[in-house]
């Protein structure tokens, strides 16, 4: 008896094409790509600096590649570079949401310093990105074509509500805006750029909830009683 033959397990076993399995579809989002890499860049180079940063870091954190990070940014100085304008612009967004246009100035005021404390405070990194930038003392920054148009909306802010405070005869005259802006950023910065060394060297337990309430109310009145008039 003829053996029976063997029928073909698969089509392409019998000289018929295979049928291409569909594959599942994948999410293109260029803006959230770029959004997540800027995240990650920011951790990595706040962490390490630029010199110290790892590309291949900042990949495998997103789930991206490095072929697709230097597509979007063009190159690892490009990328820290807009990890820099995106973490001043994160700072500038906390401020900007801000309602304060029903409130007096010195409510407003206090608001606004509240913030800049409170977001300094949450986000060590950006502290750290900007501290590398001001060891490569300004290189990068410098070659931001937005950075000064990122800032100003802060200084605009705040002479709004200073002058409404002159204005009301809350505040004192012939003070600068950007003077103001620069002591409450001295006063939210140094919180977080030295705690560690502050904390050891006074033995103080700085990064407690209660510290920092008692810090962001020291913060909030300097400012009031340097601005006020007397």
């Amino acid at each position: 008896m003829a053996p029976t033959a063997r029928k073909p397990a698969h089509a392409a076993e019998a000289g018929q094409p295979r049928k291409r399995v569909a594959a599942e579809p994948r999410t293109h989002d260029p803006e959230r790509t770029k959004a997540a890499i800027l995240r990650a860049a920011i951790v990595e180079f706040g962490e390490k600096g630029l010199a110290g940063g790892r590309i291949d870091e900042i990949a495998a954190a997103t789930h991206t590649s490095k072929r697709m990070i230097y597509y979007y940014f063009g190159s690892k100085d490009g990328l820290y570079l807009a990890a820099l304008e995106q973490s001043y612009a994160r700072v500038r967004d906390s401020e900007l949401q801000l309602r304060l246009d029903d409130m007096d100035p010195q409510t407003a005021l206090r608001c606004l310093v509240t913030v800049m404390f409170d977001h300094h405070l949450d986000n060590e990194h950006y502290i750290r990105i900007v501290m590398s930038e001001n060891i490569n003392r300004g290189r990068y920054l410098k070659q931001s074509s937005k950075i000064q148009e990122l800032n100003r909306p802060a200084i605009t802010l705040l002479r709004s509500i200073y002058d409404s405070g002159v204005a009301a005869g809350l505040f004192r005259p012939g003070l600068d805006a950007t003077d103001i802006h620069a002591s409450i950023s001295a006063l939210s910065f140094f919180n977080v750029s030295n705690r560690h060394t502050f904390g050891l060297i006074f033995q103080q337990d700085n990064q407690s909830p209660a510290y920092q309430a008692n810090r962001r109310e020291n913060v909030v009145q300097m400012i009031l009683r340097y601005v006020r008039h007397p």
